[in-house]
C-alpha cells in the first residue's frame, strides 16, 4: 500500500509539473511574441465635428446636439486590435457636455482604418454659472474649442491568440468656428487642424 501511494504521488507530482512547465511555455512564448512585435498604440484623427444645437438655460442647464467623426487607424502590420466597450463624449473647458455616446465592438486588421461616426447630445446637464459668459467670449473670437474625449478598451490579436484587455483613452483637440449666418443649421463647425492624443 505504502509503495502504491509513493508511485501515486509521483505521477501526480509528474503531472503537476508537466501542466506548469506547458503554463510558462505559453506565457513565455506570448511574451516573445509581444516583445518582437511591440505593437503600436491605434492613432486617431478628428475629421468632422459640427454643432447644431447649444442652448442655456437661466438656471445654468445646458442642452445641445453634436455631430462628430473619429477616424482610428492600426498602424501595426502583423497585429490586430479589438475595440470593446468604446464611447466618447464631449468637454468645454473641463465641464463633460454631452453624455457618453456607445460605439459597437469592432475589430480592425492590420494597418486598417476605421470611421467612427456618433451624434451626441446633452439634455438639461448642469454647468458652471461662468459658462455663458464663457461662450460669448468665444462666440465674440469667432470660434472655440472644445476636446472629444473616447474610453474604451482594447486587445491585441497575433494570429489566432489576442491579449487581456487594455485601457484606451483618445483626447481630440476640437478648434470650430462659429457660423455667423447658422449655415445648414450648424452652430459651429470644426477647423482643420486639430490634432488627438491616445494612450494604452
Amino acid at each position: 500500500p505504502c509503495s502504491s501511494k509513493q508511485i501515486n504521488h509521483g505521477k501526480l507530482f509528474k503531472k503537476a509539473t508537466l501542466f506548469i512547465s506547458v503554463i510558462v511555455s505559453i506565457v513565455m512564448i506570448i511574451v516573445i511574441v509581444l516583445f518582437t512585435l511591440h505593437p503600436s498604440k491605434p492613432k486617431f484623427s478628428l475629421q468632422e465635428a459640427d454643432i447644431y444645437k447649444m442652448n442655456l438655460s437661466s438656471n445654468h442647464l445646458l442642452s445641445s446636439v453634436m455631430q462628430v467623426t473619429v477616424v482610428a487607424k492600426n498602424p501595426n502590420q502583423r497585429v490586430g486590435i479589438y475595440y470593446d466597450n468604446l464611447e466618447a463624449y464631449v468637454v468645454y473647458r473641463g465641464q463633460q457636455i454631452t453624455v457618453h455616446s456607445s460605439f459597437p465592438p469592432f475589430y480592425q486588421g492590420h494597418d486598417d482604418v476605421n470611421v467612427l461616426s456618433s451624434w451626441m447630445s446633452g439634455n438639461s446637464i448642469p454647468v458652471s454659472p461662468s459658462f455663458g459668459d464663457d461662450i460669448s467670449i468665444d462666440r465674440s473670437a469667432g470660434k472655440l474649442q472644445m476636446n472629444v474625449k473616447l474610453t474604451g478598451r482594447v486587445r491585441w490579436k497575433v494570429c489566432t491568440w489576442a491579449s487581456g484587455h487594455h485601457s484606451l483613452e483618445v483626447d481630440c483637440d476640437a478648434f470650430l468656428a462659429y457660423n455667423a449666418n447658422n449655415v445648414s443649421g450648424r452652430y459651429a463647425s470644426l477647423i482643420p487642424g486639430s490634432e488627438c492624443h491616445s494612450t494604452v
